[in-house]
This record gives C-alpha cells, sequence and structure tokens, in this order.
C-alpha cells in the first residue's frame, strides 16, 4: 500500500519558523493540511480495527495448522501375566474424513476473519470519510459565519455613529448590536465545532492534537459535486440485491453461513467408528514374542450425543443463513434511503447553484447599496441580510448532507 504523504505549509524561513514557534507556544500548533486520500490510507495503516482483523487471521491460521488433532495417547501399565509389571501405548485414531473436515471448518473461519477485515477496512473509509466532510463543513461554517461577522460589526458601528448623530433611534442601535453579538456566538460555536471535528479525524489518523485541515473549501466543491452525483445516479442498478452485492458486509454473513455448513459437515463426520492402535506385552517373560501390537474400533453407540450436537450445528446454520436474509433485507432498506437522499439532494443542489446563491449575493449587495441611499430601512436592511445569510448556510448543509448520501451509498455497494 502506496501511502500519501500529509502535506505541511512551511515558511520559507527557517529562522522566521523558529521565531513563530517560539512566540506562540503550544497554541500555535502548525497547521496540517491533510488530503481524503492521504487521510483513508493513513487510518487504514494505523487504525486498530484492522490490526485486531489481522490478529483474527492469524488465530484462524494457527488453528488450521491443529486440524489434525488426534487424541493423546494412553501410556499403560498391566500385568498381563499376573507376574511383573509391563509398559504399553495404545492410540485412538479418527476416521480421516474427520481431520479434512475440521481442516475445511478452519479454512472457512479463516475465509471469515479474512471477510471481517474487509468489512472493518470498509467501515475505516467510510468513518474517515465522514470525519473528513466534518472538517469541511465545520471550516466552511467559520469561513461563512465570519464574513457574516465583519458585515453585522461594520453595521454596527455605522450604526452608532447615525445614533449619535441622530439619524436612528435607540431601538435599532440595540438590534444591531443584537444581531451582530448573535452571530459573533454562533461563530465561536462554530469554532468549537471546527476543533471538535479536527480531533475526530486526528483520533482517526493516530494524530488526535494535530491542528488539521482540509486541502479543498467544501463550498468549492460543489460543482464537481453536481457532476459526480449525477454520473453515479446515472450508473446505479435498479435492483438492491445487484447494487449491494459487493457489500462486504454482506459477503461476511455469507461466508459465516458457509461456516456453519460446514460445522454440520464435521459433526457427521465424527458419528464415524475411530481406529484404536496399541503395542502391549501380552506374555511371560520368556516367551519369544513379549510385546504384541493389538487393533480394535471406537464405536460411536452413545447416539443421543450425537443426534444432539447435529441438531445444534443445524439450527446454528439455520439462524446464520436468517442473519443473512436480515443483512439484506437491511442493506437494501439502507441503500434505498441512501438512493433517496442522494436525489433529493442533488435537486437542491442545482436549485442553489442555479438560483439561490446568485440571489443571495444579489440580496447582499444591493440591500446595503439602498440602504446607504436611504431606500430602504434598517428593518428591511436586517431581514435582507439574514434570508442572504440563510440560503448560503443552506446551501453549504445541502453539500454536506448530498457528500454524506454519496458516502452511505459508496459504502453499501463495497467502495
Amino acid at each position: 500500500m502506496n501511502t500519501l504523504p500529509i502535506r505541511y505549509r512551511r515558511p520559507g524561513l527557517v529562522l522566521l519558523l523558529l521565531l513563530l514557534v517560539l512566540l506562540a507556544g503550544p497554541a500555535g500548533a502548525q497547521q496540517v493540511v491533510v488530503r481524503l486520500d492521504s487521510a483513508e490510507q493513513l487510518a487504514l495503516r494505523r487504525h486498530p480495527r484492522l490490526r485486531q482483523s489481522a490478529e483474527e487471521i492469524a488465530e484462524q491460521r494457527a488453528l488450521k495448522r491443529g486440524s489434525f488433532s488426534p487424541t493423546n495417547p494412553d501410556f499403560l501399565f498391566s500385568a498381563p501375566t499376573g507376574e511383573r509389571w509391563a509398559p504399553g501405548v495404545v492410540q485412538t485414531i479418527d476416521f480421516p474424513t474427520v481431520y479434512r473436515r475440521q481442516a475445511q471448518a478452519a479454512q472457512a473461519g479463516i475465509t471469515l476473519a479474512e471477510r471481517g477485515l474487509d468489512v472493518n477496512r470498509a467501515t475505516v473509509r467510510r468513518d474517515v470519510r465522514q470525519a473528513y466532510l466534518s472538517l469541511q463543513f465545520a471550516e466552511a461554517q467559520v469561513r461563512q459565519l465570519t464574513y457574516q461577522d465583519s458585515l453585522f460589526r461594520t453595521l454596527q458601528v455605522a450604526t452608532d455613529r447615525l445614533f449619535k448623530a441622530g439619524e436612528v433611534t435607540a431601538l435599532q442601535r440595540v438590534s444591531t448590536e443584537a444581531e451582530s453579538r448573535q452571530v459573533r456566538n454562533q461563530l465561536d460555536q462554530a469554532l468549537v465545532d471546527q476543533r471538535s471535528a479536527q480531533r475526530r479525524l486526528g483520533l482517526l489518523l493516530g494524530q488526535p492534537e494535530a491542528n488539521l485541515t482540509a486541502d479543498t473549501d467544501l463550498r468549492q466543491t460543489g460543482p464537481e459535486l453536481a457532476r459526480a452525483g449525477a454520473e453515479l445516479l446515472g450508473t446505479l442498478p435498479t435492483q438492491d440485491s445487484a447494487a449491494v452485492a459487493l457489500s462486504p458486509t454482506l459477503a461476511y454473513y455469507g461466508q459465516n453461513v458457509a461456516l456453519s455448513q460446514s460445522g454440520i459437515s464435521l459433526v457427521r463426520a465424527r458419528r464415524t467408528p475411530a481406529l484404536t492402535l496399541g503395542y502391549q506385552n501380552q506374555a511371560y517373560g520368556d516367551s519369544p514374542y513379549r510385546y504384541r501390537f493389538q487393533f480394535g474400533v471406537s464405536v460411536p453407540i452413545w447416539f443421543w450425543t450425537y443426534r444432539s450436537q447435529l441438531q445444534a450445528a443445524t439450527a446454528r446454520s439455520k439462524a446464520a443463513q436468517a442473519q443473512l436474509q436480515v443483512q439484506r433485507l437491511d442493506l437494501g432498506t439502507q441503500y434505498q434511503q441512501a438512493v433517496a437522499d442522494t436525489r433529493k439532494f442533488a435537486a437542491s443542489l442545482t436549485y442553489y447553484e442555479q438560483t439561490g446563491l446568485p440571489q443571495s449575493r444579489a440580496i447582499i449587495s444591493q440591500s446595503q447599496r439602498l440602504f446607504k441611499a436611504g431606500e430602504i430601512s434598517y428593518l428591511v436592511l436586517i431581514q435582507s441580510l439574514n434570508q442572504a445569510f440563510t440560503i448560503q448556510n443552506t446551501y453549504l448543509t445541502t453539500i454536506r448532507d448530498y457528500r454524506q448520501a454519496i458516502v452511505a451509498l459508496n459504502y453499501l455497494r463495497g467502495q
């Protein structure tokens, strides 16, 4: 696996960098620009889920090496002639089919652990994509609210000046200050959300204290998202079963069915007789053939034990098959919801790209111009600005929700 390095923004001069570090201290940690593909690959290398899966695979492979597992030999001391004690050994060996079935069951366990690794790998990719998207959204909100905060601060200064000149009322002055403080409070909350998103992504990357930032602005990804979403919707299968056929979760539960069926075969194989081999002294001390071989058959006469084991293995297999059906139904339901969300947000994004955003920019520009010219009241100005900013904030939310729906679709499709 080739890991794309996380890129760092470094000042050009080393002395300037050292000076900034000394002055800023721990709070001025260097900003780390991270790309989504780099974050995914780094998380796939460091996430404990994948280390856990690797150890589970190693465990199952070790168990397979012990598939040939005869019972321990019996070392005996007997006195067949009544004159002295003589040593001997007896070994019971199952029918070869038993060991072959044990090896097949062990291989099925290895494959199940490998399917579990695929599930964990897909889960880590999904978690990283969602965390990265959360960081992009938080940063976009901070940029948006910073612009709003700057605009309302300017408006507050202008309102204070007009109030001193007697051109606006005290109510307008207080209302302007209230709007400005409200935006500032929203900005403070957005900064907290941004730090939380940084830590969430950092935990997945093994760098919880890193000052992470996304390499792209979420707002600028709208046009590209619209094209990618349209292409995705055009290639989706019409049937749920075909859409989620490559889901690692579905493959995991399908392999669990195979493992349970191999358990039935193993129980049936153990109902066959076993061979008993021995080598013991069965003669007097002066006999020319003191030690002799003995052969026997271990007959499984306790039929109720094997019958109950077979019933349990059969019930386990049926439960695994039912669990596979439940997962197929659940994945199909999630797929339909993700497709519906993708189509819904695709239409919403088209509206904001073509109509909503241009109108919001026009509202901000014209309302400020008309207010300075005295053609609209303060109340109309505030209402216009709030309307425009609501449109822009909803546009950001639409992009986030659209990308979340695509992340869900790709996860369900095993991509």
